[in-house]
């Protein structure tokens, strides 16, 4: 679902001139820029808030095994199509391993670490710098890495991919390179990023440069990068495609003579001769040829699947396994109901505080979700960045002055679902929402939810982008109908359901709240008062808050790790207390489904389950599941 909802820029009233302009102005070495990087003293690694776990000596991440044999092959599901291999645009649905991000077939500057909250060392750069304040950051190329075609990649290809970017990347990341001033080159192999001192800082802005995929110059100069292609682009990473059916498969070979085999971000990680993605249409078929062994493994995010799929003889057996993993990032809440505060008497903390004790969590956990989530009761779940137990004194000092505006519960009790068995209605919490609604100035007349001034209905226009995010509603929509409430539950198209949100067509919707370790420019998106009036902003809730606005400044200021949680645990104690949101759940972690034939270093918390990067072919394994399937054949 998060794939489809990516955002896509309108620019046909920009003039192409004026463009061409700001392009030219944003990439020169102009005036402002001349004492930027004069003296950049590199590092092989930044991190935020914290000290690097690898020092400049390190020859592996702890998580990949330097001694994996390079053989055998990966198979991976894909739902869905694609039609392109352009990643630098929105248009068009992208081919698996080309991402702007990560993927298979390109370099970034830097590699994040997964097992650090937020830490990234020297991949294409060998060193990194950064001024106080983030004035500017510069990265040093290594002098080794090369395209696939032989060519050196050199600064020319990062300032064109960042101009690229800039100019026809998502709104998304546009955003995420406002900040820059100008981009220049300099020395024999160094990049200056320059920050616009007028914007405020942001301390995310060197990891976001550190991620992007390079790319070619010399490959996209002769071709139109603002179209989607079918054409697969020449790379420089550690596969290249070899095999394509559009829109069905993908074949990648592991490239021998990569250039960046042996750095130390890479040692012991792409391991497979082949990374193949199976495209399929419909999950029951999905599943059907993961069972019967035409791929490997995959990430299990359907709780019936979860609970009654995995039963077959393979699986008793020992021989595929089905696994939760418990992961070191950020869960946050999946898929909350949120409420569009413009529209009253949604703007009333006593009729959000009565719709969501109508929710029941636990019943709808084990009824319609065979147990499969948490309780969610925080947009940083899973992490120390989440509220626990009462506000501390760091947190009282940011939440204090601003105590006249806040709930009075965010000082005495920590937040929880309401009370619930999971086996029916809890009297208790329907008697304590009408109080409320009393309260707010509505009340129940003959069946029918009324306001008590004027005698207008209680209506609800409730929307989702899929029968999903409706069905875990179910406990919600029948209680509204119980006690006279008139709703609407409509699950959307993405795009009408995505224009809606943006627009505010609606009373209730969902969203994914899944926050980063480095938090506050994102929070600021979600729930910033200047963002709840933006057409491409995220703040759909319509949210304005001084007291959040403030909170976030304070996140996005931090200076130690305990600043930041201070920070995190005092906006989602607001946050949580005004009910601003309805919580549903949370995913516990990563539950994966594979057939056993494959190695991996052993129990590691990672930020994701690195099985295309970091697992490796046991061709023991291989051989006995080979073996012990012949003797299964005939077994249920």
């Amino acid at each position: 679902m998060e794939r489809l909802l990516r955002f896509q820029l309108v620019n046909s009233l920009i003039n192409a001139k004026i463009w061409l302009s700001f392009l030219l102005l944003f990439f020169q070495h102009n005036a402002s820029s001349e004492n930027a990087c004069s003296q950049p003293n590199y590092e092989h690694g930044i991190a935020n808030l914290s000290s690097l776990k690898y020092d400049k000596s390190f020859g592996h991440f702890q998580y990949a095994n330097p001694l994996a044999p390079k053989a055998g092959a990966m198979r991976v599901p894909q739902l869905g199509t694609f039609d392109n291999y352009n990643s630098i645009i929105e248009k068009g649905r992208l081919a698996a391993g080309y991402e702007v991000t990560g993927g298979l077939v390109y370099d970034a500057l830097l590699e994040e670490a997964l097992d650090e909250p937020v830490s990234y060392y020297g991949r294409l750069a060998e060193g990194v710098a950064i001024a106080p304040n983030y004035d500017w950051i510069a990265f040093k190329l290594r002098s080794n890495a090369t395209w696939h075609d032989g060519i050196p990649i050199t600064t020319a290809d990062v300032l064109f991919t960042f101009e690229m970017l800039k100019s026809h990347g998502s709104v998304a990341i546009k955003t995420a390179l406002d900040a820059l001033q100008a981009v220049f080159s300099f020395g024999e192999s160094e990049i200056c990023f320059v920050r616009d001192v007028t914007v405020e800082i942001n301390p995310t802005l060197p990891f976001i440069i550190g991620a992007f995929s390079i790319l070619p110059k010399h490959y996209w100069i002769e071709r139109d990068i603002s179209k989607t292609t079918i054409d697969p682009p020449l790379g420089s990473g550690p596969y290249r495609l070899v095999e394509a059916n559009l829109g069905r498969i993908l074949r990648y070979e592991r490239v021998a003579d990569y250039w960046g085999a042996d750095l130390p971000v890479n040692k012991g990680r792409y391991n497979f001769d082949n990374v193949d993605f199976d495209y399929f249409k419909d999950e029951t078929v999905m599943a059907e040829a993961h069972r019967s062994g035409e791929f490997d493994v995959k990430e299990e995010g359907v709780s019936k699947a979860w609970a009654k799929q995995y039963n077959f003889a393979a699986v008793k057996a020992g021989l595929f396994k089905k696994k939760l993993r418990p992961l070191a990032r950020v869960e946050g809440l999946w898929w909350p109901i949120f409420w569009n505060l413009d529209h009253p008497p949604l703007d009333d903390i006593r009729i959000r505080e009565a719709l969501w004790l109508l929710f029941d969590f636990e019943w709808t956990n084990r009824v319609l979700f065979h147990s499969f989530y948490d309780p969610g009761v925080s947009i940083f779940q899973n992490s120390p960045m989440a509220h626990k137990g009462l506000p501390t004194k760091r947190e009282l000092e940011l939440l204090d002055p601003w105590r006249d505006q806040i709930p009075s519960r965010v000082f005495s009790e920590e937040f929880k679902h309401p009370d619930s068995s999971g086996f029916g209605a809890n009297r208790q919490n329907l008697s304590r929402s009408l109080e409320l609604f009393d309260q707010a100035g509505w009340q129940v007349v003959d069946s029918v939810m009324r306001n008590k001034a004027n005698g207008e209905k209680f209506k609800l226009d409730i929307i989702g982008a899929s029968y999903y995010s409706i069905r875990q509603s179910t406990s919600l929509l029948q209680n509204l109908e119980a006690i006279g409430i008139e709703v609407n539950a409509s699950a959307l198209e993405v795009s009408n359901w995505l224009h809606r949100t943006r627009t505010g067509k609606f009373d209730g919707s969902n969203l994914r709240l899944e926050p980063t370790y480095m938090p506050g420019l994102q929070l600021r998106n979600w729930f910033g008062s200047a963002a709840a009036d933006k057409d491409y902003g995220q703040n759909w809730l319509r949210l304005r808050s001084p007291v959040i606005d403030s909170l976030i400044h304070s996140a996005i200021a931090a200076k130690t790790e305990e600043d930041l949680y201070a920070a995190t645990r005092a906006l989602d104690r607001i946050i949580m207390w005004n009910f601003y949101l309805i919580p549903l759940g949370s995913q516990p972690g990563f539950r994966l489904v594979y057939w056993d034939k494959f190695g991996e270093v052993a129990d590691q918390n990672l930020s994701r389950v690195p099985f295309i990067d970091a697992w490796w072919w046991d061709e023991k394994k291989s051989e006995r599941l080979t073996q012990a399937l012949d003797k299964l054949k005939d077994q249920p």
